[in-house]
């Protein structure tokens, strides 16, 4: 069985937040004489005060930045820790790596620990990058013979061999994350903690980091702590993550359930197959969208639709109403992610599409057998035009809110064929139907 690496019991984080009096005469000029007086009054108010009693103090106010946060972590897991700006993840982290105290709380960790906690931790400006590796690496408690034979790994991994002579206070923010996490990898730490610093490097050096970090935490039985904003990247490292809420641990478990809880909590649904539709208002007139919806794979946990498991079949379903046919009408639809990134487009381009020759409600269905996205959430951007002179008649965006999970998804499919996403090739348009 394996050992406990990380021990946190009842830790609590207490800061205290002060106010300044807003009023015009905290602008002011005072004079000596009215300095005195207000120091009287407060010396006054002090001596005669009733015994036993503390007078609170408007202009001081307690945080609890983390509140009772228990939790056990074990040697060679790969944890992930998520939650909304606010939540105590950051003060997690800085309690972990020994930067500051707890209020309450115990803590006991076996291992040495490097940390990555923002761009720059642990490096001296005027030290160039060659130093600061020394460094860097005196400070996790290596030898100066350990850190000459990892040395060239440290470089080929940072790509900053051209710039290793120079200070890096010369160096770009990228080239001081991709130095300051090579060291903190290849240094052998027992305990590797990094918060959401990568995201300061492009995507080919974050994907890097995410394959070295998984192999630290598989192949050389190390433990990983991983702060992130990015579901996608939490996924793909983690099986076991940490929600924090408030300064409280709203859940601890598998990830794909926490990241759902994540999402959910973060756009507030009540009800996952109302949002995952969208219904035009009834005064519309003309050839419009009347409806759209989403059909999700079943099976996806207990939330239903709206849930879509990776790699299933998914279904989207419109309805157009046309009072005017035309042979140029035109209709297709976006797939969006939270980002506002298109990720994949598709069209219907039947010319003998039915509602090009009648006026009616017609519904149109597009199918993907295999709906390969990155975990996370998405919602559809739709266009409803007349080709021939350049009309647009509708186009409606973020309507039809859905999220993908890895739910029943085997992890090692998912993260080798997570990046095909979604051939176009594989939509399959049904047969048009009158409503």
């Amino acid at each position: 069985m394996s050992e406990t690496v990380i021990l946190v019991e009842n830790l609590s984080k207490k800061y205290i937040i002060t106010h300044q009096k807003e009023d015009a005469s905290r602008y002011q000029y005072r004079m000596l004489r009215d300095v005195i007086a207000n120091g009287a009054k407060s010396l006054a108010k002090n001596l005669f005060k009733p015994a036993g009693k503390s007078m609170p103090n408007p202009r001081r106010e307690e945080f609890w930045a983390l509140k009772d946060v228990s939790f056990e972590i074990k040697q060679g897991e790969a944890i992930g820790v998520i939650g909304r700006n606010g939540a105590g993840k950051s003060t997690l982290l800085k309690i972990l790596s020994r930067i500051t105290e707890p209020t309450q709380g115990r803590i006991t960790i076996k291992g040495r620990v490097a940390s990555l906690l923002e761009v720059g931790t642990g490096f001296h400006p005027e030290l160039t990058g060659r130093e600061n590796i020394y460094l860097n690496g005196s400070i996790l408690g290596m030898s100066k013979a350990e850190i000459k034979k990892k040395f060239d790994e440290i470089v080929a991994f940072a790509e900053v061999d051209k710039f290793l002579d120079t200070p890096v206070k010369r160096y770009s923010s990228g080239m001081y994350v991709r130095l300051a996490f090579s060291v903190a990898a290849h240094l052998e730490p027992e305990i590797l903690i990094v918060d959401e610093v990568l995201a300061v490097g492009d995507s080919a050096f974050q994907k890097k980091c995410l394959g070295k970090m998984g192999d630290v935490a598989t192949k050389q039985g190390r433990t990983v702590l991983f702060v992130s904003h990015s579901m996608q990247a939490i996924a793909q490292l983690t099986k076991r993550c940490i929600l924090l809420s408030q300064g409280n641990v709203q859940f601890d478990g598998n990830t794909d359930k926490a990241v759902r809880l994540y999402l959910a909590g973060q756009k507030q649904k009540d009800d996952a197959e109302s949002q995952a539709s969208y219904q035009a208002p009834l005064n519309k007139t003309g050839n419009h969208i009347v409806w759209a919806r989403v059909h999700t794979s079943e099976g996806c946990g207990s939330q239903g639709h709206g849930i879509h498991c990776w790699g299933k079949p998914i279904t989207f379903e419109f309805a157009l109403q046309v009072t005017q046919p035309h042979e140029s009408l035109w209709f297709s639809f976006q797939v969006v992610n939270a980002f506002q990134q298109p990720i994949c487009i598709f069209w219907f381009n039947d010319p003998q599409a039915p509602f090009r020759r009648e006026a009616g409600t017609f519904i149109l269905r597009c199918q993907i057998p295999k709906f390969r996205l990155y975990m996370g959430s998405y919602t559809l951007t739709t266009w409803f035009s007349e080709r021939r002179s350049s009309t647009l008649l509708e186009n409606l965006k973020d309507i039809c809110p859905f999220e993908v999970s890895m739910h029943g998804t085997e992890r090692e499919e998912y993260e080798w064929q997570a990046d095909e996403c979604t051939y176009l090739e594989d939509a399959v348009w049904q047969k048009v139907e009158k409503y």
